[in-house]
């Protein structure tokens, strides 16, 4: 079991408008209109199978806080550490960054 309250997690405060509207201020380019763009999201999407398996699917935390705290570990790990391939084989950040 990952954590008891995983089950729980709902993900409608993206579609909220508060959070819709935090986007558009910043101006964010929203998209999730799902209408068979299969490509638009494809990085994101990887992104997150990346955290899944090389993350959370490795462990078992035992509160919220400690699950934060591992997965912005790994978010830092990913993007300023890790080679990626598809960036021959330099990290996102040095992309980035210059």
């Amino acid at each position: 079991m990952l954590f008891k309250w995983h089950k729980n997690i709902k993900i409608s405060h993206f579609t909220s408008l508060k959070y819709i509207n935090l986007l558009n201020e910043k101006n964010i380019k929203i998209s999730m209109d799902g209408k068979g763009r299969a490509l638009d999201n494809i990085i994101i999407e990887r992104f997150w199978r990346n955290i899944k398996y090389e993350e959370v699917y490795l462990k078992e935390y035992e509160t919220p806080r400690e699950t934060r705290k591992n997965i912005r570990d790994y978010i830092d790990f990913y993007n300023h550490k890790r080679p990626h391939q598809s960036l021959n084989y330099k990290t996102p950040a040095s992309i980035y960054f210059g």
